[in-house]
């Protein structure tokens, strides 16, 4: 039996679909049509590294029948993963084998694979390089092997259907000159569907938006649309649609899954999805900048067959890999660049201070309130950070109300009382003049001076501030973006705090921490991000947690609302507020 890939994939993913029960054919059971067709395949078809893993699937293909469900699904795929790799002598898949000189950065003229046209839709999308085709990944997928007909919609399923458009209205509701409704009335080859969509702002309800969706969604256009059915009173709709548009259906993308990319002006999908699927035979030789034993330990297809999955997945599975994969390296070489930049930081070397002086027990003396378990134990992970010789880089993380600021007060004094300055940013100057105040509250009983340097800061007081900050006068200030300012200069900046870090870029941080010789840098934040997520963002930095609220602190309350219920939202901060109580968005 010739050896026939497409039939090969159809068999894979037929079996996939049926759940692993070893499908009978006309003539052969799954197993029995798979084994005859790798047996065809030479060991010359293969490259050297797959042809040891090749036999061992031969032999665990004999035993199919005896395996468990999950066995069966386990070897499926590990077939299915190997099949890209199969080179047919005299193919056209062949001629295409890069040289070896082809690489990421090989710019998308040099690719003799892709026609004129092919290479004018990418330069269209702005693409450059062979690299940035690999990472243009598709925004969305059609399941054309997943398909449902309108007849067949059940209330309560999500689902895609693929239908024609026969009509579409988009004009503003009489009632509400802000509310935009877009109607459809679709129709496949088993019934008709009405869908609505509801759009609320007043550039929706512009003559030009609405007339742009009109020349869009003309009659006769071919469309995915998936959501939620609902039964309605007179019939089934879909909620919250998602509608694709589609070029027109072929054979081809029958029982397939079709990658939707993001097009621009006149480009069509099918183009563009031709000129990205001809250079994925580049990538298969390519060597895996991932170690077998690391790809292994995390169950992770190659990077080639990732890139495969992700364009032209053949089934849902090998998408779900693609993905996976892909987004391992994007996380792992992120953790790379952190953990480089943190060896970087941890060859500076930095003022050791030594902490637990007099002005911290004052500190703790004139508090009006016991600190809770958690932040004693935070404050002692600062302060081990704070007597080492490199610079401190940690995030305290807590919810709103959970005591960061006085944890951060603790480190300040610490820095102070060893002879250096604090420069304390804040992402806004309400922020940062509540800091101010708290601080000149706690901080004048023991006589330390603290100033408050923004954009709104007088230009006599700014030039008293910068000179007595330049000499050392001033131990501690409390500013916003103004701090760092070419002007703003420290005679012994030791220590750098800065609330809500997220709302600052690394080069704004950067700046600051560089108005001194490699200070100490602790960070706050009232972001509730779990802490292996945290850990993930912030690899650079050694993550607290002030799990703990203080006594008689109301437990907080994280509720998502929902746009369409924004008129509960707004009565509910009313009555809030009426009550004497305190309310934000984000």
């Amino acid at each position: 039996m010739a050896w026939d890939a497409p039939r090969v994939a159809q068999a894979l993913a037929v079996e996939r679909q049926a759940g692993y029960p070893n499908l009978q054919g006309r003539q052969y059971q799954f197993y029995e049509f798979l084994l005859e067709q790798m047996r065809g395949v030479p060991l010359d078809w293969l490259p050297a590294p797959y042809i040891n893993q090749w036999q061992v699937l031969l032999a665990e293909l004999r035993h199919y029948p005896q395996l468990t469900c999950d066995q069966r699904e386990a070897l499926v795929q590990r077939i299915a993963d190997l099949l890209p790799h199969v080179r047919i002598p005299g193919t056209s898949r062949v001629q295409e084998k890069p040289a070896p000189s082809v690489t990421e950065d090989t710019p998308i003229r040099e690719l003799s694979l892709l026609k004129p046209q092919q290479k004018k839709y990418l330069h269209q999308l702005g693409l450059q390089t062979l690299g940035d085709v690999l990472r243009y990944y598709p925004r969305s997928y059609v399941d054309y092997s997943q398909r449902l007909l309108i007849k067949d919609l059940q209330p309560g399923t999500t689902v895609t259907i693929i239908a024609t458009i026969r009509s579409f209205r988009c004009f503003t509701s009489p009632k509400n000159p802000q509310l935009t409704i877009l109607e459809w009335w679709v129709a496949d080859r088993s019934g008709r569907l009405k869908i609505n969509r509801y759009v609320m702002g007043k550039r929706y309800a512009t003559k030009a938006w609405q007339e742009q969706q009109k020349k869009q969604y003309l009659p006769g256009t071919l469309v995915a649309i998936s959501g939620l059915v609902k039964a309605t009173k007179f019939s089934k709709t879909l909620t919250e649609p998602q509608i694709q548009i589609l070029d027109e259906e072929t054979e081809e993308s029958v029982g397939k899954i079709v990658p939707v990319y993001g097009l621009k002006g006149t480009l069509k999908a099918s183009g563009v999805r031709q000129a990205v699927h001809a250079v994925l035979p580049l990538v298969q030789s390519w060597p895996d900048p991932l170690p077998e034993t690391l790809r292994k330990r995390y169950q992770l297809v190659p990077l080639a067959t990732a890139y495969q999955g992700i364009h032209a997945p053949a089934y849902a599975e090998a998408l779900k890999r693609a993905r996976t994969r892909l987004v391992f390296d994007e996380l792992f070489y992120l953790q790379l660049s952190f953990l480089q930049r943190r060896q970087q930081q941890r060859r500076q070397p930095s003022p050791a201070v030594q902490a637990e002086g007099e002005l911290l027990q004052k500190f703790r003396a004139q508090l009006p309130f016991q600190l809770t378990g958690a932040q004693e134990r935070v404050i002692r992970e600062i302060l081990q950070d704070l007597r080492q010789p490199q610079p401190m880089q940690r995030l305290v993380q807590g919810d709103v109300g959970s005591g960061k600021t006085v944890v951060a007060v603790m480190a300040m004094l610490a820095a102070i009382e060893a002879g250096y300055q604090v420069a304390m940013m804040a992402p806004t100057e309400v922020l940062a003049e509540q800091h101010y105040q708290k601080l000149l509250d706690w901080l004048t009983p023991l006589h330390i001076p603290v100033e408050l340097l923004t954009g709104s800061t007088k230009a006599s007081q700014r030039r008293q501030i910068l000179a007595q900050l330049s000499t050392g006068e001033v131990p501690l200030v409390v500013g916003t973006h103004a701090l760092i300012q070419e002007e703003v200069q420290f005679a012994h900046l030791g220590l750098v705090v800065i609330d809500e870090q997220h709302r600052f870029g690394v080069e704004q941080r950067s700046l600051l921490q560089q108005k001194g010789m490699a200070p100490h840098v602790l960070t706050m934040t009232a972001t509730p991000i779990p802490r292996t997520l945290a850990l993930a963002i912030h690899g650079d930095l050694d993550v607290s947690q002030i799990d703990e609220l203080p006594p008689g602190r109301q437990p907080i309350q994280t509720t998502v609302i929902p746009g369409s219920q924004r008129h509960f939202a707004y009565d509910l901060i009313r009555r809030e507020v009426a009550q004497g109580r305190q309310a934000y968005i984000i």
